[in-house]
């Protein structure tokens, strides 16, 4: 008897300190995204950008929960047109893996450090980089940048003679989510 008024006690001590956090919860959906994919060569620096991805999450209190983004591969468009591009998708598995997708099961208000799964051309690593989300109203800014190396996910660098790209890429993501 006196364990089931201990079990209660905690699942109604639980329930206050959960309920407010789901009551308060946002859904959050991208109201835009900035994708940039900037790297070498021996020949000339390159970017890539896109703008078509897709955001979600919960916010609920200072913490954004359930966190997903995916970019289409095909939707990153090289400023060095559109062989760059294609060498690129090749790179990125586009035909086989179709998406690049990171995934975190919160994200901290403020600045912190993101850490969750990011998966490229078919490959998922475990990561951990530094974020900034700022929250005006009902809208989050999310920003986050990220440095990798092709390798680590199973790329060969694009080249082009011989001449292959450097390893190391890095990653900026800008999100503004409602």
């Amino acid at each position: 008897m006196k364990t089931t008024k201990q079990l209660i006690s905690i699942a109604l001590l639980y329930g206050a300190i959960l309920l407010p956090q789901f009551s308060n919860a946002q859904k959050l959906i991208q109201k835009s995204v900035d994708v940039t994919i900037t790297g070498t060569s021996p020949m000339h620096d390159w970017e890539m950008t896109g703008s078509t991805a897709t955001f979600s999450g919960t916010a609920a209190g200072n913490v954004i929960n359930n966190v997903t983004l995916t970019v289409p591969v095909k939707s990153l468009k090289a400023e060095k047109g559109k062989t760059m591009e294609k060498k690129a998708y090749n790179a990125l598995k586009a035909d086989k893996a179709p998406n690049m997708t990171f995934t975190a099961t919160s994200l901290k208000m403020g600045k912190s450090n993101a850490t969750g799964k990011l998966t490229i051309a078919g490959t998922s690593k475990n990561v951990s980089f530094p974020v900034s989300i700022v929250k005006k109203g009902s809208s989050y800014t999310i920003e986050g940048t990220e440095t990798i190396k092709l390798s680590e996910f199973g790329m060969e660098r694009p080249g082009f003679l011989g001449i292959k790209t450097g390893d190391a890429v890095t990653v900026k993501v800008n999100v503004t989510a409602e």
